[in-house]
């Protein structure tokens, strides 16, 4: 047998035995993706070229929750999370139904400015102490903020990484993506409200009555808190502006200058050793996410994911709306069982190889500072924005927002099994898939107008 039909088969069984392991519990994720790792490393199939194209796309990914998570940490000791949690309380009245509903309200907008990795950090704080003072196991309402962070990852451009991979290959502006996706984004967050009576019944039947003198606590630290806010400011105008100045800040650089900037304050106000701050990141999930790239990597050195862009072709020709329904299936299951920025990262350059096959645009589409792609062809890549972003919300190593959302939940003595996670996300991802489906249809219908 070839040593690359070898490779392929070791690969290939390695990525299935992991996956395994994971869904079955059978050990901790991290040390399961790290053993993963180790046994490509040691059969020869990773070589320095594949540490470099796992920098390439992991680098952005990985610096967006890394600054998230060193913002939000330099934030804890400001008192600024039990303030906002206890006012949260307040708004609630006890009721679970008003907390579930208000935790979308709270998440929404700000998934809409901030990575949705980023967000479940940044809230993590407040959710778990609105639902221990109701009362409630703060698991559901922590995978349902990451499901809600995924999905409203699509109402803007910076929402969600794999969504900004694939607007920023193909050239799409802050201004045309509010156009063409946005309000597809809006639909597949408010699809989930139907859901919660449902899957979270235990925390939708729940009245609680407050205590009479509950009142939110003034902040410790204004000073280090205001400072700390001007931060994350800075960081929201860098995503949304910060490719539009000269120096061309993109969003993971601008995550690293708000991380360094966030450490600073941390380091001038003297509240806290810059290390102390250093050592909460948490370095376990980053490690996690880092080992799942190197194993999509090695999926993606097979070959079969870049065939595919030929069989797309055999299969449907240039029939664009059974490519784009056919990569929305794919891409969805695909995103559920791998984390999806590395899946989309692939997935993208195979959707560009098979747009070159079929003569829709030139060879030159491979260059990737082509942007004249059809209007026709938009609607294709609208269907992967989706099926990246709303398939990792069936499973919970499908997005970098569940991963640390579950990483919050063991963190507080609560951990979160596969089919636990795949208990609420399925089911939401089925139905979120099916509108994306019927809004990718909507598009093309009124690009052929």
């Amino acid at each position: 047998m070839p040593i690359g039909d070898i490779n392929t088969i070791v690969t290939l069984v390695v990525f299935v035995v992991v996956i395994l392991v994971i869904a079955l519990d059978l050990t901790d994720m991290v040390l399961a993706t790290l053993l993963g790792v180790s046994v490509l490393i040691a059969f020869g199939i990773f070589n320095v070229q594949d540490v470099l194209n796992i920098t390439r796309t992991a680098d952005g990914p990985i610096a967006l929750l890394f600054g998230g998570m060193v913002v939000a940490r330099t934030l804890k000791p400001t008192g600024l999370f039990d303030y906002i949690g206890t006012r949260y309380l307040l708004l609630t009245r006890g009721s679970g139904k008003r907390f579930l509903l208000g935790l979308i309200l709270l998440v929404a907008p700000l998934c809409a400015v901030l990575p949705n990795a980023t967000t479940v950090v940044l809230l993590a704080p407040i959710i778990v102490r609105v639902a221990v003072a109701l009362e409630v196991d703060f698991v559901g309402p922590m995978v349902l903020t990451a499901i809600i962070s995924n999905a409203a990852g699509l109402l803007t451009l910076v929402g969600d990484p794999a969504t900004f991979l694939v607007g920023s290959g193909i050239g799409m502006t802050f201004v045309q993506y509010l156009q063409k996706v946005s309000l597809g984004g809006l639909l597949s967050v408010l699809v989930v409200v139907p859901f919660l009576p449902w899957l979270m019944r235990d925390v939708w039947n729940v009245r609680r009555t407050l205590p009479a003198d509950l009142k939110a606590k003034p902040l410790e630290r204004p000073w280090l808190c205001a400072l700390s806010l001007v931060v994350l400011a800075l960081i929201v105008l860098l995503f949304i502006f910060g490719e539009n100045i000269p120096s061309r800040i993109v969003p993971p650089a601008a995550a690293i200058v708000g991380a360094a900037l966030a450490l600073l304050v941390t380091y001038g106000t003297k509240v806290e050793p810059v290390s102390k701050v250093l050592e909460d990141v948490d370095w376990k999930t980053l490690v996690f996410l880092i080992c799942l790239f190197c194993l999509v990597e090695a999926i993606n050195k097979t070959g079969i994911l870049q065939s595919l862009s030929h069989s797309l072709h055999g299969w449907f020709g240039v029939n664009l709306v059974l490519v784009a329904l056919a990569i929305l299936v794919f891409v969805g299951f695909t995103s559920s069982l791998l984390a999806n920025v590395p899946v989309v990262a692939a997935m993208l350059l195979m959707l560009k190889s098979y747009s070159v096959i079929a003569e829709l645009v030139p060879e030159q589409a491979l260059d990737p500072t082509f942007t004249a792609w059809p209007a026709n062809l938009i609607p294709v890549f609208v269907a992967m924005m989706f099926a990246g972003t709303l398939g990792g919300n069936a499973t919970l190593i499908g997005s970098s927002a569940n991963v640390v959302a579950v990483a919050i939940c063991a963190a507080n003595g609560k951990r979160v099994s596969f089919m636990q996670f795949l208990r609420y996300g399925l089911p939401v991802t089925l139905v979120q898939l099916a509108v994306s489906a019927l809004y990718v249809l909507g598009l093309f219908y009124f690009t052929g107008r």
